[in-house]
């Protein structure tokens, strides 16, 4: 009988049962105003990865006194990394006049910069902000926006160095994303050309803008020796996992991702910062901000919890298997 032994299952499931069944809303006092807040997501609504993300927000917020419904609207848009509904879903956002939006993703984040410098914005899981443009500095950002970082670029090496002890044969790593919705990462690859050379492996570039560009993609990485693949954060390939994942699984092509949810849903192997972590810990600034502190004056936040997630029955299925130190090391391990 197949078990999944999951060491963060509890507060997963806790998290997604106050997305479905939460509270009754309470009424917003008399003389109070009901504030109303924007939020642009990165993933499909029915993505259970941005439920997830929404319901740890909804934790946040209620711990500090914000209730949905009550003294609080959330006007929630899912843009599912298309880059077209994108831009609609910013502009539509603004044109509600809220008092303040959140933007999951650095596409989400760029989209609504560009339609407003009044309305306070808090960045969710955005890479490189200051290299973006949207921020001065991560200490005093400046401007309307500050909010939580995700990568580290350095959990790039990190992730390969992880992937390289769990099939030592690969030579060949491809770098995964889509040059729309993660353009920044061109400008990392000297860095990780040089950091792949330390473990004796060569980068490549592997842009991708559709599905079918995935699935060749990971072909031609399978069909020679010593192939292999990062996925890094990028809204693009999030939402197109499930593709990413069926096709490595297809080519027999060792795969680490930067989500938890590739590993739970078939991906080999997971490094990278705790995204429910981060979303909760958002709504610290959503409250700072709605009861007047200036987001300019915020230091952007980098993660704190960062979580190994490895999946046995996938690295069984490719033939590999999982060296001790990292078995230990995992907070979460599907077999």
């Amino acid at each position: 009988m197949q078990q999944s032994k999951r060491l963060k299952r509890r507060d997963f499931i806790a998290l997604l049962g106050a997305a479905v069944a939460w509270p009754l809303p309470l009424a917003a006092q008399p003389g109070e105003r009901m504030r109303r807040v924007g939020v642009l997501m990165s993933n499909a609504e029915g993505d259970p990865e941005g439920q997830a993300r929404a319901a740890a927000l909804r934790q946040g917020l209620a711990e500090l006194g914000w209730k949905e419904g009550g003294n609080l609207r959330i006007d929630w848009r899912w843009s599912a990394g298309d880059v077209g509904r994108i831009r609609d879903y910013a502009a539509e956002l603004v044109g509600l006049a809220p008092d303040l939006l959140i933007a999951n993703g650095s596409p989400n984040l760029g989209a609504a910069h560009q339609q407003t410098r009044a309305i306070p914005i808090v960045f969710v899981l955005v890479n490189d902000p200051v290299g973006q443009g949207s921020i001065a500095t991560l200490a005093r950002p400046g401007g309307n926006v500050t909010g939580f970082t995700f990568l580290e670029y350095s959990v790039v090496a990190k992730a390969l160095e992880m992937l390289k002890q769990i099939a030592p044969s690969i030579s060949r790593v491809g770098i995964m994303f889509n040059p729309q919705t993660q353009p920044f990462y061109d400008g990392r690859f000297p860095t990780f050309t040089d950091d792949a050379r330390k473990l004796s492996a060569d980068i490549i570039r592997t842009a991708v803008g559709s599905d079918a560009e995935i699935e060749a993609a990971i072909g031609k990485l399978a069909a020679q020796p010593g192939g292999g693949l990062l996925v890094p954060p990028d809204t693009y390939t999030l939402v197109h996992r499930a593709t990413i994942v069926k096709s490595a699984a297809a080519h027999r092509l060792p795969v680490a991702y930067s989500y938890r949810q590739s590993v739970r849903e078939g991906g080999l192997v997971s490094y990278g910062a705790d995204t429910i972590d981060i979303f909760r810990r958002s709504a610290s600034y959503v409250d700072r901000i709605l009861k007047g502190a200036n987001p300019g004056e915020l230091p952007a936040q980098a993660p704190t919890k960062f979580e190994l997630t490895i999946n046995l029955k996938t690295a069984a299925a490719l033939g590999l298997t999982i060296p001790a130190n990292l078995l230990a090391l995992a907070d979460e391990v599907i077999e």
